[in-house]
């Protein structure tokens, strides 16, 4: 294997509310997903892999930028239901990796998934722009943006981004080139929604991968209590989702493969975010729940990376890595610096991608994981985990080596008071080196319900954040 094998071209698949747990090669026996198991089996899986928030926007704009929430401002998933919100360009004057690579003589493409705000138009380098209108809605007549024309969209939208993913490939076939696709599966709707040819490969399943508790989380929301009134139906539905998307990734594959580019692009493969499918009791993400949630269900996310000339193949790796890091790791893997006028808080991992480096353990490997959804802010490491909600609580520890569940909460176990008292200064000193005051997610009223507007000081004064009747009525609520 050489390491110096530069790709010529990059594939990012990106799914949407994806679990880790979710995958046949994580463990998962009762999914279907052979493609994607095989870009696993023929490269490296990361089962410690955590999104920077655990809901779409945030997670997307870091993924795109290097930057934490707190220094790109998006701090909830977008709400862009009025022509205003849809016209907000989130990101601007903020460069991206795609910026670079553009730059640099790649030509960058988006197939799907935008939802960063102005989804209408070519950002961050793009010059391809197939873009979703919004972040989520029905499988079958999504809205979707081509040459800058809004258009109901009546096929399967996983066949219809793979179809315009596949497109772009066979135009850019001569030149390097970036692609970037964003799946909407799995996240919902679930039920109706998905060809029948998936939904049957799991009409008798019993869906033994997906714990199912006996009561509710205290804290679970809306979705929750939706879902329970098919909860067969919709695990059916997420679980033939993914199936589906897996089907199109192997068209994708078989495509290189037709046009002699496979050996020449590497494929990356995650999610924005996790996602609990009955895991604590509740459905959703880090917004299943308010107080919001920073579970492992909720910040996990599958992450694969294969490039067949020379990243070390069938390995899983259990180094703490965060979506913060993709940026700087895919412009070291095309030898790209990155721009040096900005303090980004990620560094690459390329060590943990190369035969001969792979043991190398610690000098690409983060100590801790930080995350943060508006005022919430987790810390994380191998043993443990410290969540601060700012400014009242509920705050919560887990000692991971026993609870890996994270059951048993010992924030007030005096035991753990020193570990605690040090993670909390890590958590607060990492921060205040790296979040823009003017857009702190600690000073953010962030509720999950999504957001509206820019952040902080950059709203002018505006109303950001959307506070629902839900949250308002919940016997927790206490933000008034």
């Amino acid at each position: 294997m050489k390491k110096n094998s530069t790709p010529k071209n990059i594939v990012m698949i990106v799914s949407d509310d994806q679990g880790a747990w979710a995958l046949g090669c994580a463990g998962n026996k009762d999914i279907v997903t052979p493609n994607i198991d095989s870009l696993a089996k023929n490269g490296v899986r990361f089962e410690n892999f955590f999104c920077t928030s655990p809901v779409c926007s945030p997670a997307r704009a870091s993924m795109l930028t290097g930057r934490i929430p707190s220094q790109h401002g998006i701090h909830d998933w977008l709400e862009d239901s009025t022509i205003e919100r849809k016209k907000i360009e989130y990101l601007e004057n903020q460069n991206s990796y795609v910026d670079i690579l553009s730059e640099a003589g790649y030509t960058c493409g988006l197939s799907g998934k935008w939802h960063m705000g102005a989804s209408h138009k070519p950002q961050k380098g793009f010059s391809h722009w197939f873009a979703h209108e919004s972040g989520s809605g029905p499988y079958y007549a999504a809205p979707m943006y081509k040459n800058g024309e809004l258009y109901v969209e009546t096929d399967y939208i996983t066949d219809v981004i793979t179809d315009d993913a596949i497109q772009f490939v066979n135009e850019n076939k001569d030149t390097p080139f970036y692609l970037h696709i964003g799946y909407t599966a799995p996240h919902s709707p679930w039920i109706d929604n998905h060809p029948k040819e998936y939904t049957d490969l799991y009409k008798n399943c019993l869906f033994e991968s997906v714990p199912q508790s006996k009561e509710n989380h205290p804290n679970s929301i809306f979705l929750t209590h939706e879902v329970q009134q098919d909860i067969t139906g919709n695990l059916i539905g997420y679980f033939a989702s993914i199936t589906a998307m897996d089907y199109n990734i192997g068209r994708i594959i078989d495509e290189l493969v037709k046009l002699d580019l496979r050996e020449e692009t590497l494929i990356i493969f995650t999610s924005d975010n996790g996602f609990s499918c009955g895991h604590h009791g509740f459905w959703g993400k880090g917004n299943g729940t308010f107080p919001i949630n920073l579970f492992d269900t909720s910040v996990k996310v599958p992450f694969i990376i294969n490039y067949p000339p020379s990243i070390k193949k069938g390995i899983v790796s259990d180094k703490l890595i965060s979506a913060y890091d993709i940026r700087p790791t895919i412009l070291d893997l095309v030898n790209l610096p990155d721009s040096p006028d900005i303090t980004l808080p990620g560094q690459s991992f390329i060590n943990s991608l190369y035969e001969e480096n792979f043991d190398i353990d610690e000098e690409n490997n983060h100590i801790y994981i930080l995350d943060e959804y508006g005022p919430n802010r987790m810390v994380r490491n191998k043993d443990f985990k410290l969540i601060k909600r700012y400014p009242y609580g509920p705050d919560e520890f887990y000692d991971l080596r026993y609870d890996p569940n994270e059951n048993d909460n010992k924030y007030f176990d005096p035991d753990y008071q020193s570990v605690i008292e040090e993670m909390t200064l890590d958590l607060s000193k990492w921060f205040l080196t790296y979040a823009n005051p003017e857009i702190d997610g600690s000073r953010e009223s962030v509720f999950g319900s999504g957001q509206k507007n820019l952040a902080g000081d950059w709203s002018k004064g505006k109303q950001s954040y959307i506070l629902e009747d839900y949250i308002r009525e919940s016997p927790k609520y206490n933000y008034d």
